[in-house]
């Protein structure tokens, strides 16, 4: 079978510690272009997956030999870098959050829609294999009914994982538009909407409290709730010094759930008759240096392709997860509960 051949659209950090990585193993896929506006950096990653370097991607969508991009690239470029792939004729992956506004979201997915693309939205919690164990136990009616849930996001700052450091276009407000909302708040948005349904109601703290020199946010509580009902908290931030905090707890009528939060189990239940069950999964990928893991987002970006079937995380979703952020902001700035439906 003929290899899907693939360019990626920025070669900082989210593209050597992700998306580079994670082709190179994928049996149906080969590297064949990369891209940076600092030629050194394409040059390198070039060298290494032996792929054509470029430093303007106009110029690699030129190539009809590839098949499908990877967009890896400061938040405010997502929408035009993929547009311009869209309508080049070539497949999409598009790093979160997709957009910087739903009319930029929408186009992206009007493209895809004209040229008969895949346009998917690089959304790895989705794939965690504790949330997709919880999402069973949910969808088997065992658990009752779900009362609230609070999900966590936070770190001490991308300034540790960016390969510019703290001068990164993540602290510079034209360029990211938003910080740790949407940086780590919308994977967990896109989370809830997968294990509850869609927000109805969303109310929000957003502050800069941890980062000097910056208007970016670094901090963000949400009160949602969602169409079902349900009512939780959703925290995202760049001020967790000790480390990070990717936990999910889920409060049910017959049990509760923590997704995670322990150190050896990803998924504990906690029954109310007082059974634990301690789920062994494979765990959530991490940000370490030197520790191996897989989001599974690559490989499901290909196998759409190859398959010619929907991905999991489409345009459309990826604009649902970003209207919940984006609904955040808006409660920031006219300090009121804002209506998502």
């Amino acid at each position: 079978m003929k290899k899907i051949k693939i360019g990626v659209i920025g070669c900082g950090s989210i593209a050597r510690r992700r998306h580079l990585i994670e082709y190179a193993e994928n049996m149906d896929a080969e590297i064949v272009a990369v891209v940076d506006l600092v030629e050194e950096r394409a040059r390198e990653m070039a060298e290494q997956y032996n792929a054509s370097a470029y430093t303007n991607y106009k110029e690699m969508l030129e190539d009809s030999g590839i098949d499908a991009v990877s967009v890896c690239l400061p938040n405010h470029l997502h929408a035009s870098a993929s547009i311009d792939a869209l309508n080049a004729g070539k497949h999409v992956l598009c790093e979160k959050p997709m957009a910087t506004s739903l009319e930029e979201a929408e186009s992206m997915i009007k493209a895809a829609k004209e040229n008969s693309k895949l346009l998917m939205i690089a959304h790895n919690q989705r794939f965690v294999s504790s949330h997709q164990q919880a999402k069973k136990l949910l969808d088997s009616g065992e658990l009752g009914k779900v009362y609230s849930f609070k999900t966590t996001f936070g770190h001490p700052g991308p300034e540790r994982w960016s390969i510019d450091g703290r001068s990164s276009w993540f602290f510079d407000k034209e360029q990211a538009f938003i910080g740790a909302l949407g940086d780590l708040g919308v994977h967990k948005s896109d989370l809830i909407r997968y294990l509850f349904g869609e927000v109805a109601e969303i109310g929000a703290f957003v502050e800069t409290s941890a980062k000097e020199n910056t208007e970016i946010d670094d901090n963000a509580m949400c009160i949602v709730k969602m169409q079902s009902g349900v009512i939780g908290s959703l925290a995202a931030s760049w001020s967790y010094v000790s480390g990070s905090d990717n936990s999910t707890f889920i409060y049910t009528e017959n049990a509760v759930l923590k997704l995670e939060a322990d150190p050896v189990y990803p998924l504990v239940v906690q029954y109310a008759n007082g059974d634990i069950v301690n789920y062994e999964l494979a765990k959530i990928q991490s940000n370490e240096q030197g520790v191996k893991t897989n989001t599974h987002v690559i490989d499901h970006f290909i196998e759409a392709i190859v398959q010619n079937k929907e991905p999991l995380i489409t345009g459309e979703e990826g604009m649902k997860s970003l209207n919940v952020i984006l609904g955040a902001l808006e409660s920031k700035e006219t300090k009121r509960f804002v209506q998502l439906v």
